[in-house]
């Protein structure tokens, strides 16, 4: 008796054993390329009157590549600590649960987690000097030519970290991002209102949809794909619960591993917003079960931590993409991790 799952995929290139909505709960009844900053071919005379960019393209791509080499290791070896070196944040904290549950993927998953990739058809995204310590670049995945990756890039114990990285296919691609003076990409205060919503509120908005359904914060966000998904989520978990309607199935706002938001003026106006995101997955047994019955935790929810009981709580954390107009926030992306499980 198991409600029902949700697919595991892996993403091309970052590969985190992720779904779009959670892990399944699995439970049982028993007993029942552009440039910046002074890079340019006459970088050096004009750096006086030209804006500086938060890095030089030939930084960014010198961390892009140390993160690419040591990511690419740390998979294979499932070295966390290796994998700190070069990844912080919302990301890290997502992989570092993932990490724990390659042991429960099938040897063929197993495999493809390990094997070596690339980043190709890098575009630098380099914010002006004193807009930011961050940039991010955009780029294609060896194994999948077809999907594109935003990856952001802020300081971290005083490094350079990968701390989001987010994906987007040909049905939703990222949008053209506006260019200023210098081929400088333009961040935005993530405080700042556009439309309905701030880049920083619009994780709360998405995760109204699984707590409420969307009554409150979530009546803002246009009809998307990982709207209507979430949406029918919460219808499901609110009108089925969980093992076969023997357990109540509830969602709860919960706070990011690391808040931080990033967000780019486009190139139409609008911003494009880089969120984290993060959510709670109750299951309850109804009391007229508790007396001869217990929930059985999946192999996932075990690795995580979980036990057979009456309830089992599972933690979620994630990110996402938005993009915001004066009259519209279309989330075009979400992407959660299943982290813990008690």
């Amino acid at each position: 008796m198991t409600p029902p799952a949700h697919t595991l995929r892996f993403r091309p290139g970052h590969r985190l054993g992720a779904t779009l909505l959670g892990v399944a709960v699995a439970v049982s009844l028993t007993a029942c390329g552009g440039g910046a900053g002074s890079d340019g071919a006459n970088g050096e005379a004009s750096a006086s009157a030209a804006p500086q960019g938060v890095v030089t393209e030939k930084a960014a791509a010198a961390v892009m590549d140390n993160y690419e080499k040591v990511n690419n290791k740390a998979n294979a070896a499932l070295d966390e600590k290796l994998l700190g070196t070069v990844e912080g944040g919302q990301v890290h904290a997502m992989d570092k649960a993932n990490y724990i549950l390659v042991p429960t993927f099938s040897a063929k998953e197993r495999k493809a987690y390990a094997k070596p990739f690339s980043y190709q058809d890098r575009r630098y995204v380099i914010p002006e000097k004193g807009t930011g310590d961050w940039f991010a670049v955009q780029a294609r995945s060896s194994e999948d030519e077809k999907s594109s990756v935003l990856l952001v890039f802020d300081r971290v114990d005083g490094a350079y970290k990968m701390v989001l990285s987010l994906w987007a296919d040909s049905a939703e691609p990222f949008p053209k991002l506006a260019v200023g003076q210098g081929g400088l990409a333009q961040a935005v205060d993530p405080g700042t209102k556009v439309g309905a919503l701030t880049p920083s509120g619009v994780a709360t908005a998405y995760e109204d949809l699984l707590a409420t359904g969307g009554t409150k914060e979530g009546k803002s966000l246009a009809s998307t794909e990982p709207v209507r998904n979430a949406l029918k989520t919460y219808q499901s978990s609110s009108t089925k619960g969980a093992a076969d309607g023997a357990a109540t199935l509830k969602f709860f706002t919960k706070t990011p591993a690391d808040p931080s938001v990033y967000a780019l003026r486009t190139a139409d106006g609008g911003v494009l917003a880089l969120f984290p995101a993060s959510h709670t997955q109750e299951t309850l047994l109804k009391p007229a079960y508790r007396s001869n019955a217990a929930l059985v935790p999946s192999d996932a929810q075990s690795a995580l931590g979980a036990t057979r009981g009456a309830v089992i709580t599972d933690e979620f954390q994630g990110q996402g993409v938005a993009e915001l107009t004066p009259k519209s926030a279309r989330i075009t992306t979400v992407d959660f991790q299943h982290v813990d499980s008690r």
